[in-house]
């Protein structure tokens, strides 16, 4: 990794021995099940890894970067689709029992060894600069909004529609490829409230009578994602003077937005004084969270990331990777949100809700109770 300093855990989380944290949200096994046979749950989501190969061959073929890429593309799909079939035989290769980490580490293993660093590259860039030239535009939109509660929610609405620019959901990387997304489009789309996990009405309250000083966001995706929905309400928060550090990974996986790239991208975003559309800028810090995949074990953090966050009093897990897939039961010593959109079907029928539903998960934490 290019995060050079060891791994640590969050000091926020509430240690995994007070806990019992575990990253992945959904269980793929149980202790009474056969070590040497796949559970339904494994298959099943071995299966879906399986099924997002071809869009990530499509992907690696077109990497300019790389010579020989289509070969090497074809190794790839052929190496990665090996080590599921192995799992599905017995699930105590390759580092298993298989979680949706080791699926995603895996893959990434694999286009790194087959000689692919950022596959994803090009529609990052393209993505980034479309959202780019729409920042000003949605940023009026919100802050012509008086209500505050009304402009809290439109804010979150944003987050959500956002997050569906993911080429991780191989639903999604084929009607992209397709259509491309409208940002504005999607705000209207989302499916109605209440979503499935929907503490959106708790959270405004609190908006409205409390204020945080320090917020650490984990970040999720390229493009619409970060620029028109994450940043927006970050401009809001520091409105409210809190101080705001936004942690991207360490290395490309899959379209989230990496540390160099999100630096980039606030600074095409800031204008000559350092404000990011009228709101100064200068409580807004971008940390290398050390991670490398679009899950996140919070036992390994950076060292950077941890003292940033050692005296925050706000956590939120954007994306379905980090809020919804791992993380949604992580408690913490402060308030948090875990705000993502559902985009597997099998993440819905665990939550018992649709595809494409919302998930806001507010838990507030009172200053007694650590």
């Amino acid at each position: 990794m290019e995060c050079s300093s060891e791994l640590v855990p969050f000091p926020l989380l509430i240690t995994p021995i007070e806990s019992n944290y575990r990253a992945c949200t959904i269980p793929y096994r149980f202790p009474s099940d056969n070590p040497k046979r796949a559970t339904p749950t494994e298959i099943a989501w071995i299966d879906l890894f399986y099924n997002s190969i071809p869009s990530f061959t499509k992907r690696a073929e077109s990497d300019e970067t790389v010579p020989d890429a289509k070969v090497k593309a074809e190794k790839f799909a052929q190496r990665y689709s090996e080590i599921l079939e192995d799992l599905k035989k017995d699930p105590e290769t390759h580092g298993g029992p298989p979680d949706c980490i080791l699926l995603c580490r895996l893959r990434e293993q694999v286009l790194r060894e087959v000689g692919f660093r950022d596959i994803f590259k090009k529609v990052k860039d393209d993505e980034n600069a479309k959202a780019i030239s729409l920042f000003g535009n949605v940023v009026h939109l919100n802050d012509a909004i008086e209500d505050q509660g009304r402009r809290l929610e439109n804010l979150i609405r944003g987050i959500f529609a956002g997050n569906i620019f993911d080429l991780g959901s191989a639903q999604l990387a084929e009607v992209f490829s397709k259509d491309g997304m409208s940002f504005l489009a999607s705000c209207q789309n989302l499916v109605p409230r209440p979503w499935v996990i929907d503490d959106l009405d708790n959270f405004k309250l609190n908006w409205s009578k409390k204020s945080w000083k320090k917020a650490i966001i984990f970040v999720d995706n390229s493009g619409a994602d970060i620029i028109l929905g994450i940043l927006p309400f970050v401009r809001e928060l520091l409105k409210r003077q809190t101080q705001v550090v936004l942690a991207a990974n360490d290395l490309p996986s899959i379209n989230d937005v990496t540390y160099h790239e999100l630096i980039e991208i606030i600074s095409k975003l800031k204008d000559e004084h350092g404000q990011l559309m009228g709101v100064d800028s200068s409580n807004l810090f971008i940390a290398n969270s050390g991670n490398d995949l679009p899950v996140i074990d919070l036992t390994r953090v950076s060292q950077e990331l941890a003292y940033l966050a050692s005296d925050a009093d706000l956590v939120i897990l954007e994306g379905m990777g980090r809020g919804i897939e791992t993380n949604l039961y992580a408690q913490f010593k402060c308030d948090s949100i875990k705000i993502g959109m559902v985009k597997h079907p099998e993440v819905a029928q665990f939550l018992g809700g649709r595809l494409y539903d919302c998930v806001f998960k507010y838990n507030e934490v009172s200053r007694f109770e650590h």
